[in-house]
């Protein structure tokens, strides 16, 4: 088994990896909000081991992930983002975090995902979507 890098040997944010995971975090989203459920499909990994936790359900691989898109509603899933945070680890690793808000709603949403480089391109291995009631003001 090889060691494993020390933090400080890990590149953080190259310019060029940080472009491609964001371009391929701006392509989910517009999956998400225009209800594009094959690209959702396509951007999380094929995997058995891929997780998704999302605001009442707990999903445990790619095939619960794609049932559970299709079954959702797809009315009222334009939201915006705020304070959105993409760090790369290195040419193959990186996680996207974000707050937002559903138009009308009173709840702020944060959303959370590994992505991975694999031989198709970047694709979502772990994801976490959670609300909180926003603060008073």
């Amino acid at each position: 088994m090889r060691p494993s890098p020390r933090s400080s040997d890990v590149e953080i944010n190259l310019p060029p990896v940080h472009e491609e995971v964001s371009a391929a975090f701006a392509r989910y989203e517009d999956a998400l909000i225009h209800n594009k459920v094959e690209v959702l499909d396509e951007l999380f990994w094929d995997s058995p081991h891929t997780v998704r936790y999302g605001v009442t359900e707990n999903l445990y691989g790619a095939a619960e992930i794609l049932a559970f898109r299709k079954s959702r509603p797809s009315t009222m899933l334009k939201r915006a983002l705020q304070r959105t945070v993409i760090t790369t680890f290195g040419h193959d690793h990186a996680t996207a975090m974000t707050e937002f808000r559903r138009e009308g709603g009173s709840k702020i949403g944060r959303q959370s995902q590994s992505w991975v480089r694999q031989p198709e391109g970047w694709r979502v291995v772990a994801a976490h979507v959670s609300l909180l009631d926003a603060p008073a003001t």
